[in-house]
């Protein structure tokens, strides 16, 4: 009897939620053309990390002349361990890519 009731309460909600999920498309189509990456990368490479490191200088020497040389020498070094950790990142990719290409002739 229970189950009876449940079903005849619960009817309506689930027909109505079908039929909102069959009027949904499966998969929209694939977009069309491409997104230059290699461009993005270049802008910021070109624009946006000389910018951050301009930034960066500047609130080290701001941090300098009020006598926080400590914090400046460890914001450096973590600034300067990052900038090696991508420029590590892009030796890998370059050079995995170099592997893949040698192996996939």
């Amino acid at each position: 009897m229970f189950a009876t009731e449940l079903v005849e309460t619960a009817w309506p909600a689930a027909t109505h939620a079908l039929h909102t999920l069959s009027l949904i498309p499966l998969a929209e189509p694939a977009p069309k053309g491409n997104i230059d990456t290699d461009g993005v990368v270049k802008f910021f490479a070109t624009n946006v990390a000389p910018i951050l490191l301009a930034v960066l200088g500047v609130i080290f020497i701001g941090r300098a002349s009020k006598g926080e040389v400590s914090k400046v020498l460890t914001s450096s070094a973590i600034a300067l361990i990052g900038l090696a950790f991508i420029a590590g990142a892009a030796t890998l990719f370059l050079v995995g890519e170099n592997l893949i290409n040698l192996i996939f002739e």
